[in-house]
């Protein structure tokens, strides 16, 4: 109860530094235009003429609709055309008009105050002190601000430069850092959102306030304006508000937070959507690459296209040994196996998360279902450069329903195995935002997971010919398989095992020489051998408060796993069935600032940890043991409850923090206890992002660490097989020209105690 009484009061606070005053008026509108006021979370009230807009109010207007704000001070006019939605925040010194999607056409008048008008969006900043310019803002990730009269400067968040931009010119800005000013063309900026609404459209109110000989813009603002002022308040509408959301209004269900912790704003989740920098690039990468243990030379061509909504990433990779010979594995197959082609293609995405319909293909970097009980985080490029896999992440968002589905690897699918997710959600309304989320998710086949080159299904660890899908055993020894004709001696004791017909003179029948051939016994095959591991989950969140300063979410889940049982042939590997559960009650999450928090309680029944399918589970997901003439497969989750009690029960906390500090340093870190009597089990992940953009010579700079359902998860010297970390730093030689240095490692058991596996990339990459 402490917890909550302290929450209860900080929300008092933070709401209390913002206050409600009357800032403009609603002097023109038309269709669908809808306020979310202060301390609200949803849109949720009908905007009327000469309807008050106070300080920390946000206004949405709809596909059918356009508004014009005033403001009452210096009579600054922002006009909203369809499919826009800000917010208005003043303070002493600033004037600000926070714009999260859409399109704004600015009217600035010097401020009688002082005060600077700022247009802020997610990705860029634009301060005027009094200037005629319009702002789009497209959910991609890509700003336009066109310039008509005066000028004002453009700040791009991520990177910090700067452009002015004049009358006659306009300004991109885009997520990735990019800011450039260009000339712009009579048709970048525009139209007016009164002239698109056609005449018979707009309500009677406007036609009667419409003066025959009608004075300019300005006049008229001005002495509308003060008619309302000196009016004690403005007109009611002729028709009393409805409860009911407007038809035309699309309700988009509450976003859940990414795996960071990070809660995005209402309707505007864009969390895993990739933005490109521009339609075409080309990316040269020249260095070196560990690939199965060996050391390469590479030459790396990089191009990635961008037309509208589809975006295309290609990655074409050669590989050099030290003797100079190409790595044949890349190319040569490409005309036997078209579906090595796969290989070859980076991403294929189309639309964002936020669209009716999304696409991605290829590498899948941050996969989180729900609240990440059972998927968190999750990433398919961990093995990369060594084994290329190809997945596909899709969703869909209807009114109040939306899902997601992803595959991690299509090419292991058709060899029966590969990790699979689905979740589906329902928000009950946008006026009471209850979002109900189901999540499922399967290992088809774990042990797919273990390496098959020639894909016959028998992975190489067990295949005598593992570059011949034709052969796979050969008793003997001798490099010629069993059911090669030319192998006349099986087994090797020096018999001939069978004479055929032309073999011997005079003898035109098979003749079986060798009547006691002692055969090896048949290699691991993945068709004959399943192990699967399934997790369902159910959950339910509720946006408590929301606001740029602060947020506050509440929510529950209930995760469950279950391993059927395991017999594998011919090798020692067997697995009881298992299952557990584990309950999240409560949950919360939230946001002061630019600090992110969350805290969850955790109850946890038999075979079941928090995030078993995680960024590092392709490391993990099947591991091979071999001692002396031995070879033992275990999964993941054999290793993890190999000394679990299957009955016994667990509890504890979760926790937390993101932050970004001064734009320079965005810092993630999580942290798990669970005990029972018997029993203690942590996790520890920590990932750090420096914004290189104000460090000379440093292109980019990453780090993380995550070892997961550990003992001692911060015992750095003695790293266990769940500990995975890796480093990725860029040295720029000069503009354009990076020297990148990637690093990974995990450990594994091969039998003669844990060793760890490296992968490194130094590669100069070139930016055109």
């Amino acid at each position: 109860m402490q917890l909550f009484k302290h929450l209860f009061i900080s929300i008092t606070l933070f709401t209390g530094l913002i206050q409600a005053e009357t800032v403009a008026r609603v002097m023109k509108m038309s269709g669908d235009v809808l306020f979310k006021r202060l301390g609200q979370t949803t849109f949720s009230e009908k905007a009327s003429l000469g309807a008050e807009v106070n300080n920390g109010d946000a206004i949405k207007v709809g596909e059918q609709g356009f508004a014009a704000i005033i403001y009452l001070d210096n009579k600054s006019i922002i006009k909203l055309k369809p499919n826009t939605q800000f917010e208005i925040m003043d303070t002493r010194s600033t004037r600000s008009v926070n714009i999260e999607f859409g399109t704004i056409l600015n009217e600035v008048q010097k401020s009688v105050t002082g005060k600077t008008f700022r247009v802020e969006t997610p990705v860029s900043v634009a301060s005027v002190k009094g200037t005629e310019f319009a702002c789009i803002v497209d959910p991609s990730g890509v700003d336009q601000f066109v310039g008509r009269e005066g000028l004002f400067d453009v700040l791009n968040k991520a990177s910090g430069q700067t452009v002015s931009v004049a009358a006659g010119q306009k300004a991109i800005s885009d997520i990735t850092g990019n800011v450039m000013q260009a000339p712009a063309s009579p048709t970048d900026y525009p139209s007016d959102p009164e002239a698109d609404v056609p005449a018979e459209e707009e309500s009677p109110s406007e036609r009667e306030e419409e003066p025959e000989s009608e004075p300019s813009e300005e006049t008229q603002t001005q002495e509308s304006v003060e008619q309302q002022e000196s009016a004690p308040e403005p007109e009611e509408p002729s028709e009393p508000e409805s409860s009911e959301e407007p038809e035309s209004e699309t309700t988009n269900p509450e976003p859940e937070a990414d795996s960071g912790g990070n809660t995005p704003e209402p309707e505007t989740d864009t969390p895993n959507i990739p933005k490109p920098p521009k339609p075409f690039g080309v990316g040269l990468g020249i260095g070196s690459a560990t690939v199965d243990g060996v050391l390469y030379n590479q030459l790396a061509l990089r191009p990635e296209i961008n037309i509208g909504k589809i975006g295309v990433g290609l990655d074409l990779v050669v590989y050099i040994d030290n003797n100079g010979n190409v790595r044949e594995d890349e190319w040569a197959k490409l005309g036997e196996d078209p579906s090595m082609i796969l290989d070859k293609i980076m991403f294929i995405r189309y639309g964002s998360a936020q669209d009716p319909f999304w696409l991605k293909w290829g590498a899948l970097e941050n996969v989180t279902l729900g609240y990440g009980g059972l998927v968190q985080g999750y990433s398919n490029m961990m093995e990369y450069p060594s084994i290329k896999k190809t997945g596909i992440q899709t969703g869909f968002n209807f009114g109040p329903v939306g899902g997601e589905l992803f595959m991690a690897n299509i090419k292991d699918f058709s060899r029966g195995g590969t990790l699979i997710g689905f979740r589906t959600k329902y928000t009950v309304s946008e006026k009471f935002p209850l979002t109900i989320g189901l999540n499922f998710v399967t290992d088809v086949n774990q042990f797919s997971g273990l390496k098959d080159k020639d894909d016959d299904f028998i992975p190489d660890l067990f295949d005598d010919f593992p570059d011949n899908n034709l052969f796979s055993k050969d008793t003997d020894g001798d490099g010629i398989a069993d059911n090669d004709s030319l192998e006349l001696d099986i087994d090797g004791d020096g018999l001939t095992d069978w004479i055929y017909p032309g073999m011997v003179e005079g003898i035109d029948d098979t003749v079986q020489l060798d009547t006691d051939i002692q055969l090896k016994i048949d290699p691991f095959s993945l068709e004959n051998n399943k192990s699967s591991a399934n997790g369902i989950s159910i959950d339910i969140g509720y946006p408590v408060f929301s606001n740029k300063l602060f947020s506050f979410d509440i929510y529950s889940e209930f995760n469950s796993l279950s391993f059927p049982e395991v017999v594998s042939t011919p090798l020692d590997t067997f697995r009881i069935e298992r299952s557990g559960t584990g309950i999240t009650a409560p949950g919360i999450r939230t946001r002061l600032g630019f600090i992110n928090l969350s805290l969850e309680y955790r109850m946890i029944s038999g075979s079941y940890v928090p995030q078993f399918f995680d960024q590092g589970y392709d490391l993990n997901r099947v591991s091979t043991f071999t001692t002396g003439d031995t070879t033992v497969v275990k999964t993941k989750d054999m290793i993890v409850f190999e000394n679990v009690d299957n009955t016994i029960s667990t509890s504890g906390y979760f926790g937390s923090a993101s932050f970004n500090i001064f734009n320079v340093v965005d810092f993630v870190a999580s942290y798990a206890n669970m005990k029972a009597d018997t029993v203690e089990i942590n996790s520890f992940t920590a990932f750090l992002n420096l914004n290189t953009e104000n460090i000379p010579k440093l292109s980019m700079a990453t780090a993380y660490y995550q070892r997961n359902n550990d003992e001692n998860p911060f015992d750095f010297e003695n790293p266990s097989i769940n500990t995975v970390m890796g480093y990725k730093v860029g040295y720029e030689l000069s503009k354009g020209v990076s020297l990148i240095w990637d690093y990974k490692q995990y450990y594994q058991d091969l039998g003669d105690g844990l060793e760890p596996i490296q992968q490194t990339t130094i590669e100069t990459a070139f930016s055109f």
